[in-house]
């Protein structure tokens, strides 16, 4: 019979203490700012994600993990391909909460996508949300939040921060008529940026075809075509970050694959990660609300953190991490059945004193006992024979140096402790 195997852009995590240490990281460094972890479910209404996303952006049109219900009358589900609408609608269902509501969550998102490095069907995220501010200030504060994060908390040299101003609704529309005029006199763009052209322009700029980069490259630029208010508010952007010392670079051809940014865009990248070199990303969404079904606006802003790309940005600097440290390992080894019901009293008084205890409990030979605690990196053997039954001792044997001692079993963990 054939071995059945992961589902293809899946991971199963044999080792998690990167995964943890990275949340666990996490948490204590917004909580300084004053967030507050919040959870959402992981199925949602498809209609939320098209009137947010955007109906015609690629998670909306291709990359969704549409459930099938056995009612044809039940309104189309699925599995959640992103944090930010779910958690807006979460603030909306649960008013009234005081604002700024500032918010993080983490758990799997799913998109049905082909599988690349740091890219997979299943993946988890890290979200953190502003709901309820319209203060360019906060973006800065964010932003500073998140760099703050990654280079003092986890040490990360290797990645460059992004900043772009997509301005307001209004400017942004004005933008895709004056991009869409100069793509119109371009030849030689590809079949995805001729979708994109009729049904949301502004992707265009995601496109990774190394022809319609080029194409783009005398692309019209948001930052030129800004109202003069959106243009104080992406100055005193910039001049709040420099005044944070938070190096960043201004790339005008940011604009997010999301259809509900605004004003500011922002991603952290690395080259380790390739051609999908974003490891967390965000901006402003002050509409995204009414979008829902809000009949006032909140405007607000996030970012998304990917956590198997920050792993693989992590990995060749995990020595500089002071990853937790696993408890010395202390093992029980019965001789025989006879001694199992002892093992197990052992066991027990010895977790009671927190002592992290493993019990060898299969009848095998202390030989084979003995190499499997090596393999382990047991600090101590606690070994149970009909001797040690009789004398009520334990012959504790220290499996570095090799040194063996019969302890009475009622001073086992006050020994074990000295």
């Amino acid at each position: 019979m054939q071995t059945i195997s992961r589902v293809k852009g899946t991971q199963d995590f044999l080792d998690t203490r990167l995964f943890q240490f990275i949340l666990e990281q996490f948490q204590t460094h917004v909580s300084l700012y004053h967030f507050n972890q919040i959870s959402t479910p992981i199925i949602e209404h498809v209609e939320l994600f098209k009137r947010t996303l955007g109906t015609y952006t690629d998670v909306v049109s291709k990359e969704m993990f549409v459930i099938k219900s056995a009612s044809q009358k039940d309104d189309a589900l699925c599995l959640r391909p992103e944090a930010t609408a779910a958690t807006v609608r979460a603030f909306l269902q649960g008013q009234p909460l005081t604002t700024p509501w500032k918010v993080y969550s983490y758990g799997p998102m799913f998109r049905y996508e082909r599988p690349q490095k740091g890219r997979f069907r299943q993946f988890h995220q890290i979200n953190v949300e502003v709901i309820g501010s319209s203060s360019i200030s906060q973006d800065a504060l964010l932003i500073t939040m998140l760099d703050r994060f990654f280079h003092e908390k986890l040490k990360i040299e290797s990645s460059s921060l992004q900043i772009n101003f997509l301005g307001s609704y209004d400017d942004r529309a004005r933008y895709a008529e004056t991009v869409k005029v100069f793509v119109d006199q371009l030849d030689g763009i590809c079949e995805t940026c001729m979708v994109r052209k009729e049904n949301n322009i502004l992707r265009i700029f995601d496109c990774k075809n190394p022809t319609c980069k080029t194409l783009y490259e005398n692309a019209p630029v948001m930052i030129d075509h800004l109202s003069s208010e959106s243009q104080k508010e992406w100055e005193q952007l910039q001049n709040e970050l420099t005044l944070l010392s938070v190096t960043f670079a201004v790339n005008p051809r940011l604009v997010r694959g999301l259809d509900y940014y605004n004003k500011t865009v922002f991603e952290f990248v690395s080259g380790q990660l390739g051609a999908q070199d974003a490891f967390c990303g965000g901006g402003r969404y002050d509409r995204l609300a009414q979008e829902i079904g809000s009949k006032q606006e909140y405007p607000s802003l996030g970012a998304a953190i990917g956590i198997e790309r920050l792993m693989l940005v992590l990995e060749p600097i995990m020595d500089l991490l002071a990853l937790p440290q696993p408890h010395p390992l202390y093992v029980v080894m019965p001789l025989s059945q006879e001694q199992n019901p002892l093992a197990l009293l052992l066991a027990d008084s010895l977790h009671a004193a927190d002592f992290a205890t493993d019990t060898y409990l299969d009848g095998d030979s202390l030989k084979n006992m003995m190499k499997r605690a090596n393999k382990m990196g047991a600090a101590y053997a606690l070994i149970l024979g009909e001797q040690e039954q009789n004398d009520k001792t334990v012959l504790v044997k220290n499996m570095m140096t090799g040194d063996q001692e019969a302890i009475s079993q009622v001073d086992v963990a006050a020994y074990l402790r000295r």
